[in-house]
């Protein structure tokens, strides 16, 4: 057989080779296809058939409907309201719940002269026919026109004997050999803040004694004990109970008749109360 005889037969060849080729592009594509149509729980499948509005999947069944709601009666709830759920509050008892002076001006002058300050008569001022006080002034050390040392306190208050507030000034006061505040001053102060029975100062007792400055203020009342920045060595006390506070208003609208309506009968009878519960 000849060399030209042998080519013919081998021609068809290559043919056969380009559809096996078409034919595996084909099928990876195919398979590349198929897998992004079925990928991502078949969305890009479900675009494609709703574009070419082609019904591929059933559509949902409805959820089944909810079983009937049955009631049934239940027995009437009776409500027993105690008769001091109307009570209103009652001004007597303002006294436990507001701050307030414990003690009345006269006591509280006959106090301090019984802890060695020798306090006037609690009596009328000349300035104010309702302001009333008692008052302790001593000059204990002067150079010539300077006061080296000295002490003054006045307690006032209104005509009816309550207290509006305690004040006293300290120049060059007296200590012993520890840098604290003399007993006989020290007692002045220890009667001022016992006396009123409030029991939440105490630790301004300890700063006065040390002479260090002290401000406290509690439920309406303020106490503040400072030393005089323009002048060494005095020093300034301050008592007194502030009624327009926020806590002391409220307290005072709590108890007042007139922020309160009518209670009502609790004798009366109160209707009755049916409740239906669920099955």
């Amino acid at each position: 057989m000849s060399s030209s005889d042998q080519n013919m037969k081998l021609a068809p060849r290559p043919r056969k080779g380009r559809a096996v080729m078409w034919l595996l592009i084909i099928l990876s594509f195919s398979i590349v296809a198929a897998t992004v149509l079925l990928s991502n729980d078949m969305r890009h499948l479900k675009s494609l058939a709703h574009y070419f509005r082609v019904e591929l999947f059933l559509p949902p069944a409805p959820p089944p409907a909810p079983p009937p709601k049955t009631f049934r009666r239940t027995q009437p709830l009776s409500i027993d309201i105690p008769p001091r759920m109307f009570a209103q509050p009652q001004p007597a008892l303002e006294s436990a719940f507001l701050r307030t002076w414990r003690i009345s001006g006269p006591a509280m002058c006959e106090a301090l002269r019984s802890a060695g300050i020798e306090m006037s008569e609690w009596a009328e001022t000349a300035f104010n026919s309702d302001t009333f006080e008692c008052s302790y002034e001593h000059i204990y050390k002067k150079e010539k026109a300077h006061i080296v040392s000295s002490l003054f306190l006045v307690v006032r208050g209104n005509g009816r004997g309550t207290i509006t507030s305690m004040r006293a000034k300290l120049v060059g006061p007296a200590v012993d050999g520890n840098g604290q505040l003399d007993a006989s001053i020290m007692r002045m102060f220890e009667t001022m803040l016992t006396q009123p029975a409030w029991l939440d100062f105490h630790e301004a007792l300890s700063a006065i004694r040390n002479l260090k400055d002290a401000k406290e203020e509690g439920f309406g009342a303020l106490i503040n004990f400072t030393q005089e920045y323009s002048r060494h060595g005095s020093f300034n006390f301050t008592l007194q109970l502030q009624e327009t506070s926020g806590q002391q208003r409220r307290t005072k609208d709590y108890f007042s008749p007139k922020t309160w309506l009518p209670a009502p009968d609790p004798s009366s009878q109160v209707p009755e109360l049916i409740f239906w519960r669920r099955a």
